[in-house]
Formats: structure tokens, sequence, C-alpha cells
């Protein structure tokens, strides 16, 4: 049982505005850094390969952690845990900032993401919670995934404007007055609930899903270095396997589970977190490619490689009203669907990327199919993914769907990239040049990526029902 006051909560729309800037500020965080890499190289003097850990130190702490941090929201309180996360993040962000060598920069950045999974399903069962089923939350969750998904597209965009004008550092620094503000008004606007009825805690299961996640992401996102084949890579997966083999032994004969498997006889929650972990690897590599076509082969800089992505960004936050509104009128099935066909039809014009090619000719039409299908697949994920979810299991379901679209996005960045690079060196070695190389291998990774999100479309039809979720229209229109 959940302690939430009877009655909806009269703050609840501030409420969302202030989780929504926090769950920004995080997911902002995973592509800001992309653009400012090669002035973070040039300033603390660090190879190519020190350099990637900037990104892996993050990325494995925040996918590992997720499970943990959205059960301890359950357990400790939503409120609570979503400050400590605030505080977690926004202190790593400053040293992340001051950060005088690779190594502190490094360690920085894995207490950031440590911050980020508490913080994102924190957001996430607050609004669950705040929020009855129905209309009213799918508006809530719209513009929670409308501020999330252009969060990806605008920190290409923010990274290139502060590394151009204000420098690297302000990358980070700039999370820490934005998480100073949340922080002091979190405690007036949000309102504290944790689930009562769950005792104790599954320290094993903690401890292996959280190992388990962790040396997940790490061994897809070095296999584009050490190769797929290689011993440490194949080594590492097994021993991930062996962790979540363990964990879901742990779970079947704990009274108190961290993850009851119960939780997924609700087919669509389950089918969202397919279709969730299908999308993020197509989202994270999308940006990932794009990212390096536009400015290894066409030589845009930081500053107009941001601005290229804002035609996403712009479009995604208007189309996520209406993809909200076709999901309380039709169903959540038949919008994740169209949404993922849609970011499936800019893998396949991406795929089809000259050697010299032109912004409104070659990237424009695919930057807003993406914004489209982004808005049409986030948002009913993410309703899908909370389907029948009592309020005491909020930040389990909120942790559920974010690891399944960090996990993915990891994976989906490792796939691109051992393909792209892998066709590059093949092309190189027999003569052809490096931009005709690069552009052929980033093609190649653009037709995997349409192959991730045509399954993608046919699981969701598979797998989704609309009947499990309620999107019942309010007896009152909502005021903001």
């Amino acid at each position: 049982m959940s302690t939430i006051a009877a009655g909806p909560d009269p703050r609840r729309w501030r409420t969302l505005a202030l989780v929504c800037v926090a769950m920004f500020m995080t997911v902002l965080d995973v592509s800001i850094v992309n653009v400012a890499l090669p002035s973070i190289k040039t300033s603390l003097g660090v190879s190519d390969t020190s350099l990637q850990w900037i990104l892996i130190a993050y990325t494995i702490t925040f996918g590992g952690f997720l499970l943990l941090g959205g059960r301890a929201a359950d357990l400790l309180g939503r409120r609570r845990m979503f400050m400590a996360g605030l505080v977690l993040f926004s202190a790593a962000s400053l040293v992340c900032g001051f950060a005088g060598s690779i190594g502190v920069l490094v360690a920085a950045r894995a207490v950031q993401g440590i911050g980020a999974a508490v913080i994102s399903p924190a957001t996430l069962s607050i609004i669950t919670t705040t929020f009855q089923e129905g209309a009213e939350r799918n508006k809530a969750l719209g513009i929670w995934g409308a501020m999330g998904g252009s969060g990806a597209a605008a920190g290409v965009l923010f990274g290139g404007i502060l590394t151009r004008y204000a420098g690297w550092e302000w990358i980070f620094f700039v999370n820490v007055p934005v998480g100073a503000i949340v922080l002091a008004l979190a405690r007036p606007l949000v309102r504290e609930s944790r689930a009562e009825g769950l005792r104790g805690f599954d320290a094993a299961g903690a401890v292996t899903i959280t190992g388990g996640l962790a040396l997940l992401v790490y061994a897809i996102s070095k296999a584009p270095d050490v190769g797929w084949g290689t011993g440490r890579t194949i080594g590492l997966l097994v021993a991930s396997g062996v962790l979540i083999a363990a964990f879901a032994l742990v779970e079947s004969r704990q009274r108190s589970p961290l993850v009851p498997f119960r939780i997924f006889r609700t087919k669509t929650l389950a089918g969202s977190n397919v279709a969730g972990f299908l999308l993020g690897s197509v989202i994270f590599a999308n940006f990932f490619v794009l990212t390096l076509y536009v400015q290894q082969v066409l030589g845009y800089s930081a500053l107009k490689t941001g601005v290229t992505f804002l035609a996403t960004a712009g479009t995604l936050i208007p189309v996520a009203g209406i993809s909200q509104a076709l999901v309380t009128r039709v169903g959540v099935r038949p919008v994740m669907a169209a949404g993922l066909a849609l970011i499936t039809g800019a893998m396949l014009w991406y795929a089809q990327i000259p050697v010299h090619g032109s912004y409104a000719s070659d990237l424009l039409p695919g930057y807003l199919m993406m914004a489209v299908g982004m808005a049409f697949s986030f948002i009913p994920v993410s309703i899908g993914a909370l389907a029948g979810v009592e309020p005491h299991e909020a930040g389990l379901a909120s942790g559920l769907i974010n690891t399944s679209q960090q996990i993915g996005g990891a994976l989906g960045v490792a796939i691109a990239s051992t393909v792209a690079f892998t066709h590059m060196h093949t092309l190189l070695a027999q003569g052809r040049s490096a931009p005709e190389a690069l552009t052929s291998g980033f093609s190649l990774a653009f037709w995997v990526l349409a192959g991730l999100g045509a399954a993608g479309v046919m699981l969701t039809l598979a797998l989704v029902r609309s009947s499990e979720v309620a999107v019942e229209a309010d007896a009152a229109p909502a005021a903001i």
C-alpha cells in the first residue's frame, strides 16, 4: 500500500513542471557531451581511448543503477530520493566542470550517472502517483515524454553553443544552478509518497542485478573497440549473464523481491518495455551516427551541428500534445506502432546519405520524420509501461522502462559503431577515400537501425494491448 493523500493534488501541474526540468537535465547530459569531446581532448591532453570513458562511465552507472534507484524511491520515499539524486547529480556536475585530469572527470561522470539513475525513475513514479491513470495522466506523461525526447536532441545544440562560447566546462556547470533551483522547490511542490506495505531490502537482488547490468553496459560499450568475438567481450557477457541469472533465482525465492516478476503479467507493460528497448537502441545510435556524419563528413562545426538538430527538438514538443491526445482517443498500440514506423522511415532516409550532402535536402526531412516518430513512440511507451501498475510499484515500473531504454541505447550505439567502422576500414583497405568510406559505413549502420525499428513495430503489434491501459477522458478539463 502506498501513502498518498486522497484526492488530486492541487499542485500537480507545478509538480510536473518541476520534475520535467530535472528529467530534461539528466537526458540532456547523455548527448550534450558528444560535441564537446574534441575540446576536452585538447584541454586535458588525453588519448581517444581515454576520452571515450567520459561517455562510458556515465552510461554504465546510469543503466546499471536504474532498477535499484526506482525501487529505492518506492521504499524510502519518491520525493526524498528525487532530492537525493539532485544533490548527487549537481555536486558531480560541479566536480566535472573543475576537473583538471581525465581520471577526476571520469570518476565524477560515474557519480553523475548514479544521480541520474535515481532522478529518472523518481520523476516518472512521482507523476504516476500524482496523476490518476487515464486522460490526465496521459497528458502529464505526454509533457514528460516531450521533455525527455527533446532533451536528447537539444543536448547536441546546447553542447555546441556552450562549447563554442563558454568552454566545455560549462556543459557541466550549467547543471548546478538548475539543480539547485529544482532542489529548493521540490519540498514545497512535490508530495511525498512511499510504499508502506514493502518490508525489508532485497540486498542480494540489488547487488546481482546492478552488477549484471553494469557489466552488460560495459561489455557492449567496449565491444566496438576490442571486438565482439574477443575473449574479453565474451567473458564479460557471460559474467553479466551469470549475475542476471542469479538475480532471477534470488527473486524467485525472495519474500520481498526487488522485482516481483508478476508485474510482467500485464502484456502491455511487458511489450512496452520490449518496444522501449528497441526504441532506445535506435534513438541513441541515431544521434551518435548522425553527429559523426555531420561533423566528420560534412565538416560542420560543433555549433553548426547543434543548430541542425534544432529542427528535431523544436518539432517534437508541439507534436507530443497530438500524440498524447491520440493515445487517449485510439489507444496505445496504434500510436506506438506509428511512431516506430516513422522512426524506421527516418533510418531508411538517412541510409541514403551522400558524401556531399546538404542540410535541406538530405538531413531536414529525416530530422522532421524523427521528431514526429519520437513523439509518437516515447509517450505511448511510457504510458504502456505503467499500465495497470499499483502505486506501491510505481518506482519499480519507472525503473524498468528507463533501464530498458538505457540498455537498448548502449547496445544500439555499440552495434552501429561496430557496423559503421568495420565497413569503413574494409573500404579504406580497398583504396576508397575517407569521406566515401565513412559515409558508406554510416549508411550501413542506418540500414541496421532500420531493421531494429521494424522489429519494434512488429513486436508492438504482437504484444501491446490498448485495452489494458486506462484512457477514458476526465470528467472535467484539467486546469494548468
